[in-house]
């Protein structure tokens, strides 16, 4: 039985779940939004959010645990400088997972997962994008 064991295994061994889990997060973190299979993404949910509370800490020690798990120093850099100061004054709840259905070669279910905070910067970009095509 099952009982009280949190972790999703992801039918992986501890190491290469955490690898996976370190590169679908700095994945997140460079593109904003990435399309995934619902069960890794709700497993990246938790990671994803720890990593950004340490953003929103912004100090040292913070930067160094988020290095020595994502093991990439550009992520950990964009990280602590776009991505938590959008989220800064949001109390939790950083990441948004969308279903989008069964993927058609092995019916896996897919889904989004996404920043909260990216949704206002992608309606930016689609109002200019309208503003430009009504301008020509």
């Amino acid at each position: 039985m099952r009982h009280r064991r949190k972790t999703a295994k992801l039918q992986r061994v501890a190491s290469q779940r955490r690898a996976l889990l370190a590169n679908l997060t700095c994945s997140l973190i460079e593109h904003g939004r990435i399309r995934t299979t619902l069960a890794k993404a709700k497993a990246l949910r938790p990671v994803a959010e720890k990593m950004v509370t340490l953003g929103k800490r912004g100090d040292l020690h913070a930067r160094r645990q988020a290095i020595a798990f994502l093991r990439q120093k550009e992520s950990v850099k964009t990280l602590f400088e776009t991505v938590a100061p959008a989220a800064a004054d949001r109390a939790g709840g950083y990441c948004r997972i969308t279903k989008l259905g069964l993927r058609t070669s092995d019916a896996a279910p897919m889904a989004f997962i996404e920043f909260v905070d990216r949704e206002e910067e992608a309606e930016e970009v689609a109002v200019d994008e309208v503003v430009a095509d009504a301008a020509e």
